[in-house]
């Protein structure tokens, strides 16, 4: 069976946050301060996906979340594949679905941003034809309204209609 790529649901929200948090771990230890990671705790993530809802896109699979993508105006601001689901085409499928909507709220590009090492996802990005913009420094959440100054890398895509 193929991935079905839909709208999440507040029926998602426990599966995203398990991927999110999962995945999150997984890309960016050791690569962002110690702090950051700290409050990146299991019970962090639920509200966050909470107030991403509404702009955030799922691939299922066999009834299963594999994966989700949030999409900010001109951000793809995540993307999360569940580790059992990597190497399937299934962020691929996210991704075009991300620059689909970049596009069709009217933008012309579209950026993300990518821990320095994380390695993996930078060479997927290039895979997928982004190109890396440089350094910048984006404000990570912490706990409630704050945020942390992390160093990061911009990637940017030109997306069509």
């Amino acid at each position: 069976m193929a991935y079905t790529i839909r709208a999440a649901t507040s029926d998602d929200v426990g599966a995203i946050a398990a991927v999110w948090h999962s995945g999150w771990h997984d890309g960016h230890a050791g690569h962002v301060p110690d702090e950051l990671t700290a409050v990146r705790t299991p019970d962090a993530f639920p509200a966050r996906v909470v107030a991403r809802l509404e702009r955030t896109t799922v691939a299922v699979k066999d009834g299963q979340v594999a994966g989700f993508v949030t999409v900010t105006a001109d951000e793809v601001e995540q993307v999360f594949v569940d580790g059992g689901h990597r190497g399937g085409g299934v962020a691929t499928l996210l991704l075009d679905e991300a620059e689909r909507q970049v596009a069709t709220a009217g933008h012309v590009e579209a950026f993300l941003v990518v821990a320095v090492g994380n390695a993996r996802a930078r060479r997927f990005y290039e895979r997928q034809g982004w190109a890396d913009a440089g350094p910048v420094d984006y404000p990570a959440e912490t706990a409630g309204d704050s945020t942390m100054t992390v160093v990061v890398r911009r990637y940017v895509k030109r997306v069509h209609r």
